[in-house]
């Protein structure tokens, strides 16, 4: 059987395994939609090009400053050009090579005039010939038409003009200007036609001497392509980018491409990155709920799913409709998650859930871990200051603190920054007070549907069905004050002793106020509520019969807890606190009252059990059972005491009901010593008062006139 019952445990946990495997995994695909969806089902995401008229106005969703490519490449051209090209010195040997040409031209002309023999045009043609000194058919004429004084004088003016001309420096785009200046230079002493033959004969050989240099002048624009500084722009949220109609530019298209909204990127690399993201976030769900195993809480199907829904609506929400906005990522309340998650699960549950959280929603946009730090800090000041959260002052503390931390972050982040105006600032510093607010009162209506969905009473939920006004608790009081004020001494012997391990209190004392519940239903039957003198009814019935009225206390307070929708946790107390005990006294009445012991049968006198599955359970059994044993053996002194502590932990561990509940043997030493303390302030000496007799005969105590009407 036992075997048979481990297989079954082993499969059981291998199904929740699975399904907690899949559930994760369908939360990671569904994380990964929340991150690369808004940017590509976005309206703003279209595919706008230059020259593109306008479909509509678009706006920018938020501030930002930015090194413009477009308008530091236009001021580097335009710098690049306002270098003046770059020539090298002028070079003699160009001088010299011109006038050579030239003296032997003139050399040869003078040849062909002093030839006797020839005609007129052969005279021409051969003068034609001379290819490095090309001149008109007129100009040639002219020639052989001077007189040889004249050639002479026009020869060596030529010569001269020449030589002045290229002694200066002169450039490609100059030698235009240089020929139209040559008539100045020649002497005003020659006739018109000579100067205008000099002029002629001259010109074809003036050539650059200084040679422009591509090399150096190509060296200098690239220096000062790299001395102009990159040119940011800066953008304000709300303004306009482009107007609907307008021609699209290449600078509009630059801005719109800053905001993700002009022509569409492509998408591999986001696709990629999220991928990664949401991958190494599972991972840490993964790696978490496997240390986490104990938690029994947080270990259960429908806890997970509650979580992965309450998440991912956060993150779809923040991703959809929050995050491109441009005040509303501040007013977003994210610290309601992380509050919500602490106080229902686990504070470093909360805590890590929310951090990434944070992380997500952020991941992509310009102002990440400004916002990513606005979302984790407060969140986790929020859950460190809300505690168990047991008053409602709590929630309106942790709100309060989380806007005081979203202020200071906005204040680091903001001040001094230069697209931030004063109206701005403080635009953002009220959203980051709206948000601490919001959260703070979105905890409580959270925290109330996880506790009803889950099942898993909250603090504000104990203390309310602590209340004395509560209807059940009413219903204890009216039918059985005995086992009232039994239940009052278990749960302050239980309280103590559960603060002192480190064990929810509060739920323990709510549990032990709870326990016997059932015995409302035949209240008259348990001897606290039994008024003195009257009949017991355990002395007309049989062992079994009494046994079996005492057991179904438990059953009908299960009942009870389920009519008046006790949590699930608080009916655990009533159902463990026996765990899977005997009724000693009644079983020992029907061994004595038995021909033969054997054939009593055990089970008609054990408690339906379970036997305590928490740490909270069992410190209610052994509480319970330390209380009534003191009561019925009437333990006065240390040394009692004592010993009725230790034979009830005694009993219960050697009866195996605290074999599930985690409890050590320094948490069972550290109950001993609680028990001990406790019980010892409660059994104070009291103050003998003297009889009437003596009040009658004798004066009395002064002291004892002062007693208050407690100590009585």
């Amino acid at each position: 059987m036992a075997s048979k019952t481990t297989k079954k445990k082993s499969s059981g946990s291998k199904t929740k395994g699975v399904i907690r495997g899949l559930i994760l995994v369908v939360s990671c695909l569904l994380a990964f939609a929340c991150l690369v969806l808004p940017d590509i089902l976005s309206d703003q995401s279209e595919n706008l090009s230059i020259g593109q008229v306008a479909p509509r106005e678009i706006t920018a969703p938020f501030s930002i400053t930015f090194e413009s490519k477009f308008f530091t490449d236009e001021a580097r051209k335009e710098a690049a050009a306002g270098v003046d090209p770059i020539f090298l010195p002028a070079d003699p040997s160009i001088a010299k090579a011109q006038l050579e040409t030239l003296n032997n031209a003139l050399f040869f002309f003078t040849s062909v005039r002093n030839d006797k023999f020839s005609t007129q045009q052969q005279k021409i043609n051969d003068m034609r010939s001379a290819a490095k000194l090309t001149l008109t058919d007129e100009a040639y004429e002219a020639i052989l038409d001077l007189t040889d004084e004249d050639w002479q004088a026009v020869s060596t003016e030529s010569v001269r003009v020449l030589e002045v001309v290229l002694r200066e420096s002169i450039r490609n785009d100059q030698i235009g200007r240089t020929r139209s200046n040559l008539p100045a230079i020649i002497d005003f002493s020659f006739r018109s036609d000579q100067t205008q033959l000099i002029t002629m004969i001259v010109s074809p050989l003036i050539v650059p001497t200084s040679l422009f240099s591509e090399e150096q002048t190509q060296q200098a624009r690239e220096a000062a392509r790299n001395n102009v500084e990159p040119i940011t722009r800066q953008i304000m949220a709300g303004e306009v980018l482009v107007r609907r109609g307008q021609i699209i530019g290449t600078a509009d298209l630059e801005s719109l491409n800053v905001f993700g909204l002009g022509e569409p990127e492509n998408r591999n690399n986001l696709l990629i990155t999220s991928g990664i993201l949401v991958a190494v976030c599972g991972l840490i769900c993964a790696t978490y709920y496997n240390r986490r195993r104990k938690f029994q809480a947080l270990m259960e199907t429908r806890t997970i799913v509650m979580l992965a829904i309450f998440f991912l609506t956060f993150l779809a929400l923040a991703r959809f409709l929050v995050l491109d906005r441009t005040v509303i990522p501040w007013l977003y309340p994210v610290a309601a998650f992380g509050l919500t998650v602490a106080i229902v699960l686990r504070v470093e549950t909360g805590m890590l859930m929310s951090m990434l959280l944070a992380i997500l929603i952020v991941f992509g946009h310009p102002r990440d871990i400004e916002l990513g730090l606005f979302y984790i800090l407060p969140t986790f000041a929020g859950i460190f200051v809300i505690g168990r959260a047991r008053r409602i002052s709590s929630f309106i503390g942790a709100g309060a603190v989380v806007s005081l931390v979203g202020i200071a972050m906005v204040l680091i982040f903001r001040i001094g920054d230069s697209f931030t105006d004063w109206m701005g600032l403080v635009s953002l510093v009220a959203s980051a007070l709206l948000n601490g607010l919001a959260a703070g009162t979105l905890t409580i209506l959270f925290e109330y549907i996880f506790s009803f969905v889950l099942d898993i009473p909250t603090a504000l939920q104990l203390m309310d069905i602590s209340r004395p006004d509560h209807p059940l608790m009413q219903h204890v009081l009216q039918t059985m004050p005995g086992s009232y004020q039994h239940s009052l001494q278990v749960s302050n012997l239980a309280e103590q002793a559960a603060e002192a391990i480190g064990a929810d209190r509060l739920l323990v004392r709510v549990g032990a106020l709870y326990h016997d519940v059932g015995k409302s239903e035949n209240p008259g039957f348990f001897i606290e509520n039994q008024i003195r003198g009257s009949v017991d009814p355990h002395d007309d019935l049989s062992p079994e019969v009494a046994a079996a009225t005492i057991i179904k206390h438990v059953t009908d307070g299960v009942a009870l807890a389920k009519r008046y929708r006790l949590p699930s946790r608080v009916t655990d107390f009533l159902r463990e606190h026996h765990g899977t005990m005997i009724t000693r006294y009644q079983y020992g009445k029907a061994l004595a009252a038995a021909e033969n012991p054997d054939e009593v049968d055990p089970a008609l006198f054990t408690y339906p059990g379970p036997a305590p599955r928490s740490k909270e359970t069992a410190i209610l059994m052994l509480a319970d059972g330390t209380e009534a044993r003191s009561r019925a053996e009437n333990a006065r002194t240390d040394e009692e005491i004592l010993e009725v502590i230790n034979a009830v932990i005694t009993t219960c561990k050697d009866a195996g009901q605290l074999d599930n509940t985690d409890l050590t043997l320094k948490d069972l030493s550290t109950i001993r010593d609680s028990f001990f303390k406790t019980l010892q302030r409660s059994y104070h000496p009291r103050i003998q008062y003297p009889d009437s007799k003596r009040e009658k005969t004798q004066p009395v105590n002064v002291t004892n006139q002062a007693l208050t009407a407690s100590e009585e």
